[in-house]
This record gives C-alpha cells, structure tokens and sequence, in this order.
C-alpha cells in the first residue's frame, strides 16, 4: 500500500468544491485520521464550525474576515490571510494531521492576499504522508502542475440562477 500523501485541487466555477474537501474530511476522520481544515476568505457562521463537536480528530478554523467577493480586500484582510498562511504553515511542518485542507486558498491567491510562490514554498514542508486538499475557483497554473489530483468542478446549471436562496445545511 502506498503511503505517500498526495496534493489535490478541486477547482472550477461549479459547486462542490469545499463540500468535496469536507466529504474526504470526513472519510479521513472515520478512518482515525488527524484533519486539519483551514477556511480561507470565509468568515461566515458556517454549518461544518460545529463537525468538531462530533468529530474527534477535526479540526477546523477559519483564517479569514467576512468575506469580502463582493468588494476589494482591505489590509485587515491581506493581514488576516497572511497570518492563516502561516498557521497553516505551522500546521503541515508539526505533521501530525493526516490532512490538511486548504479551503478557498486559490481564492487568497486570486486576490493576491498572499502568492503562489509562498504558497508553493509551504507546500515544500509537506511530510511526505500527509494529504494536502487546496480548494477554489482559478487555481493557478503553478498549483495545478505541481498537484498529484486536479478535479474542475464545472457548473452545468445553478438553482440560485432560479432565485433560490443559499439554505442553511446545504450551502452554508
């Protein structure tokens, strides 16, 4: 059996992507695994906060402000990503999570919150059993070439389109 952990990226402008990475959590944590899952951008009272009330072996913190998609990021959010960029640096160099998902990074990354060459260098710290998961629509190129997994979730049709609001335990 092969124990090397791999880097995955789901990506893409269709829904799934952190619900995917919370999907793979789950089956890590079922299988006694450590995760760690780091929330990017997202500020948000979020439903999967509470999975570490009924996960032992969760662990999840979010590392950014409100989210800001809508408006330009201020310096109290580049402030806030650079430092969850180094928490969850600190996180893959102590290697005791199985893995590590990093939630809305290509996000962060769009935003030039931080670059993908810091990025790349944290990943550099990676032991070699941990899985690492990087969620977020436009991943760059760097990630996509350097990641062993790359899953482009692409939207075919959305109900928001329709008007339906986000809906607590479904998207939010």
């Amino acid at each position: 059996m092969i124990n090397r952990g791999q880097i995955h990226i789901y990506t893409g402008n269709g829904k799934g992507k952190t619900t995917a990475a919370l999907g793979l959590s789950l089956r890590a944590v079922c299988a006694g695994k450590k995760v760690f899952f780091g929330q990017f951008i997202k500020g948000m009272d979020y439903s999967e906060l509470k999975a570490s009330e009924y996960l032992p072996g969760f662990e999840i913190k979010q590392l950014g402000r409100d989210c800001f998609i809508f408006n330009d990021p201020t310096e109290d959010d580049i402030v806030a990503a650079r430092k969850g960029l180094n928490y969850c640096k600190d996180i893959i160099v102590k290697g005791e999570h199985d893995l590590v998902v990093l939630d809305e990074l290509n996000i962060a990354l769009y935003y030039k919150l931080f670059t993908v060459e810091e990025v790349i260098k944290m990943l550099e710290h990676k032991k070699e059993e941990t899985e690492i998961v990087i969620t977020g629509r436009y991943a760059p190129k760097e990630l996509v070439d350097l990641a062993d997994l790359v899953t482009e979730m692409k939207e075919i049709k959305h109900y928001y389109k329709e008007g339906l609001e986000a809906r607590k335990g479904i998207e939010f």
